[in-house]
């Protein structure tokens, strides 16, 4: 069976003042049906890009796809028509946006924007569409969800935003979630509950789910699957369990260290990755993520890295083989091998 997403080679670029800007240079990756892909990275990865791409939401007329494929249960997605697309958004692929605060429409009751994608969708009438949107704000456990229908954006939290933003993504039953950032501006106790709200819809249904973040602490819990994103770029990808257990770019090997860990005793210290990432419009034909790495190399300045299969279904963009003992306590320096042999060590 072909997978249920499946992006290849995708290139998104906007127009700006300056020149085209590459926000998302060549990702390729694939989600089945019931499973979970985190992707991470720091703002200004591409990460929101990718999946404003796939939901073919790209502002007009700035921004484009440039080239590559996304095929959703077999279908192309890049240059269907508009029509297409809207049949396709909320009856099969939904997403939940980053901002709870102004994702809501300010004027209309929560209610009407719920029974206005069911009535637009699924044909239900008006007495239908209330009555299940009624049904959903129960879903995502909203208290008096009857009497709160009419009520406005404004007289909601945060938490509460989010959970009708989830509320309303499910309306129609979709084969894939794209939840961005659904923790942003949420407390802590909120971000538990949104997350453990999404893994639950996400058991009860049978929906692949694709959450976009820059916290590791979000997908370590959810994710069975991993993609790290670096200057619009895959840079890492594979099982969550083995990318946190082994990473092999240092660049996931840079996030890895800058999570707060309990095990000081073992000598961890927090440490940030240095610098800026690059200009994504003038991008040098090199490693970009060679001026902030620990292991970086003269070849790595003069040549871009390929993404490669470094173990069993971990692919990881680097010349080097890549390890970091100390992320699991096992003491000593991080190695940087080619061929099976180490070629330095970096401080640890």
């Amino acid at each position: 069976m072909p997978p249920l997403l499946e992006v290849t080679d995708l290139r998104t670029q906007f127009r700006t003042p300056d020149g085209m800007l590459d926000a998302v240079n060549g990702a390729s990756f694939s989600v089945e049906k019931g499973e979970t892909l985190g992707i991470v990275g720091e703002s200004g990865s591409g990460k929101s890009v990718t999946a404003l791409s796939i939901m073919r939401l790209l502002p007009q007329p700035i921004g484009r796809i440039a080239g590559g494929s996304i095929r959703f249960n077999g279908k192309e997605l890049v240059g269907a028509s508009e029509r297409e697309m809207r049949g396709i958004r909320s009856r099969s692929i939904a997403m939940v946006f980053q901002d709870p605060m102004t994702s809501l429409n300010p004027v209309l009751t929560v209610g009407r924007q719920i029974t206005e994608t069911l009535e637009l969708h699924l044909g239900f009438s008006p007495r239908q569409a209330r009555s299940r949107a009624v049904e959903l704000l129960a879903l995502v456990g909203l208290p008096s969800p009857e009497q709160r229908l009419d009520d406005y954006p404004h007289q909601f939290s945060g938490g509460m935003r989010q959970r009708v933003m989830i509320a309303m993504a499910l309306s129609c039953e979709p084969q894939l979630l794209i939840a961005d950032e659904p923790t942003t501006a949420l407390d802590v106790t909120i971000q538990a509950q949104i997350l453990e709200l999404i893994g639950r819809l996400q058991r009860e249904l049978g929906m692949a789910v694709i959450i976009i973040t820059h916290d590791l602490g979000v997908v370590a819990g959810m994710a069975d699957q991993l993609l790290v994103m670096y200057a619009g770029r895959v840079i890492e990808r594979g099982p969550t369990e083995t990318i946190f257990a082994d990473p092999r770019m240092p660049y996931t090997i840079g996030l890895l260290q800058s999570v707060p860990r309990l095990d000081e005793e073992r000598g961890h210290r927090l440490t940030p990755i240095p610098g800026m990432p690059p200009d994504l419009i003038r991008q040098p034909v090199a490693c970009p993520f060679a001026p902030r790495c620990d292991f970086v190399q003269p070849v790595c300045r003069t040549r871009v890295p390929p993404l490669r299969a470094v173990a069993p279904q971990q692919d990881a963009a680097c010349l080097f083989d890549v390890h970091a003992p100390w992320l699991l306590g096992a003491g000593g320096a991080p190695q940087a091998q080619t061929a099976g042999q180490p070629v330095m060590a970096v401080l640890p």
